[in-house]
């Protein structure tokens, strides 16, 4: 799950060709200094200043600053768009989207935050994508997580597994499962129990309940560990094109 992925070709992400999908990381406890955080404060609209400072802890403010700064300077790597100047609107469960300027192509993303990390997922050929990141390291309590929100068949394969497996294969599940989630743009009205994810060496598959009405043909996922601490799935309906991730680390 380690393994390299390509760096972001943007002039072949803007062909629309299906399957791609580029995945922005920024490890922004690395990228330390006063200057810095100063740049990527003033990228932000007064309301985002305002969720800013409504946060208790200097960590979580610290956090949103780098999630804004990085969809504003990794969007603007594919259209004439000054970082400050994107305007972002979010759908009626929470999925954000560009609202202004339109592009051409149009540009989708999804993002996800952890301790010491965030990403942005971007792609010109499908409109539902999702990403997820965890920190494997902090504490959880795995099994009973499992037999709360897993499907029968997740919390059975989780529990067969040594004790050393099992936070990892939690993990696993977690965050494929919330890629998919955040993609359909619907959160927890989808029930995680209502479908199941089989690993089979870096094949990942997906079983839908009908409850769903989805076809899991269509989605494809990805996942790996950029490091031994955090866990990255990434997922999309890309009509049942292969997934062809492109990943770039960057510094906004």
């Amino acid at each position: 799950m380690g393994f390299q992925h390509p760096p972001v070709c943007v002039a072949e992400t803007l062909t629309g060709q299906p399957g791609i999908v580029d995945v922005w990381l920024y490890f922004y406890e690395s990228a330390d200094g006063e200057a810095l955080q100063t740049r990527h404060e003033a990228l932000m609209t007064p309301d985002e200043r305002a969720r800013h400072e409504r946060f208790h802890f200097e960590r979580d403010r610290r956090q949103f600053v780098a999630t804004r700064a990085l969809v504003r300077t990794a969007l603007s790597k594919y259209a004439s768009v000054a970082p400050a100047d994107w305007r972002f609107a979010a759908g009626s469960h929470g999925k954000p989207h560009v609202a202004q300027p339109a592009t051409s192509p149009a540009l989708f993303f999804n993002l996800a935050n952890t301790q010491g990390l965030v990403i942005c997922a971007v792609s010109a050929a499908h409109e539902m994508i999702g990403a997820d990141v965890e920190r494997m390291d902090r504490k959880t309590e795995i099994l009973e997580l499992a037999e709360r929100f897993f499907s029968p068949f997740e919390a059975a394969a989780l529990k067969a597994l040594s004790a050393t497996e099992q936070r990892r294969r939690f993990f696993t599940y977690w965050t494929l499962k919330e890629s998919y989630i955040k993609a359909r743009g619907l959160g927890l009205a989808i029930a995680l129990d209502h479908f199941s994810f089989r690993l089979e060496g870096q094949n990942i598959g997906v079983r839908f309940e009908p409850a769903l009405a989805d076809d899991a043909t269509r989605w494809r996922f990805a996942l790996w560990t950029p490091r031994e601490t955090h866990m990255i799935a990434v997922g999309a309906d890309t009509g049942g094109a292969p997934l062809s991730l492109r990943v770039q680390h960057i510094v906004p």
